[in-house]
């Protein structure tokens, strides 16, 4: 197997996961990970055909025995490769309901997509992360926040929840692994991301969505930063936007 430093982009969909998996691909080889194949096969293919390396794992960030069914394939594939990025960006837990009318189930999503998958994805990336050597840049550890990450609003108490946790999370880890020489971030990405599922959506300003290709470039900014100047936290939103 090639030695090629490799990247792992938890929650590639056709938006914001699919640009960071074609950034990454520009210098690493890529796996995307999602638990429907149909978010992440055209991205993997995309990058194949274009001559880079991609592979796709269907995998259930929110499930233990996926995520280490997954990085026991990961680790056996990729044995003699540094890991040089990964990144969380899933989106599940995504609940807008009145709290009254708010189910257990629903609002345990939250936080098992979100917290939990976060903690699964992080126990699984840092022992590679943390062996990783040879690599022009620090390996790092991304996890995508949101406007919920700081602000519960209201009818958001479920997703609030899930990235309320997953930002301690990543701010713990930050703190712990960043004098072992991997930067951990999180990004708050506050406003509409302009994705096929968002297309249609207008607004009084052309320019008042987040290009996710430019969410992508913040993303490589992080992990191309050095060790003597390691950004915990990063806001983007449009100009527009109000917060």
């Amino acid at each position: 197997m090639a030695t090629k430093p490799f990247a792992i982009i938890a929650g590639v969909g056709p938006g914001t996961g699919a640009s960071i998996a074609r950034q990454f691909a520009k210098a690493y080889s890529v796996i995307c990970l999602a638990r429907n194949p149909a978010n992440f096969d055209p991205v993997v293919s995309e990058i194949n055909a274009s001559g880079g390396h991609a592979l796709g794992i269907s995998t259930d960030l929110s499930d233990s025995a996926s995520v280490r069914s997954t990085f026991d394939k990961i680790s056996q594939q990729y044995a003699n490769s540094p890991l040089a990025a990964a990144v969380f960006n899933s989106g599940g837990g995504f609940v807008r309901k009145p709290f009254l009318e708010l189910t257990e189930e629903e609002f345990t999503q939250g936080y098992e997509s979100q917290g939990k998958g976060g903690y699964l994805f992080a126990k699984g990336s840092l022992p590679l992360l943390l062996k990783a050597t040879g690599l022009a840049h620090p390996p790092t550890l991304i996890f995508t926040g949101a406007t919920a990450s700081l602000k519960g609003s209201a009818n958001f108490s479920a997703f609030a929840t899930g990235k309320f946790a997953l930002r301690a999370l990543a701010q713990s880890l930050a703190r712990e692994f960043g004098p072992q020489g991997v930067h951990v971030s999180h990004v708050i990405v506050d406003g509409v991301i302009d994705i096929p599922r968002t297309k249609a959506w207008t607004f009084e300003h052309e320019d008042a969505k987040l290009d996710p290709e430019a969410i992508a470039a913040a993303y490589w900014h992080l992990h191309t930063q050095p060790r003597t100047t390691f950004a915990f936290e990063l806001d983007l939103r449009p100009y527009v936007e109000k917060w």
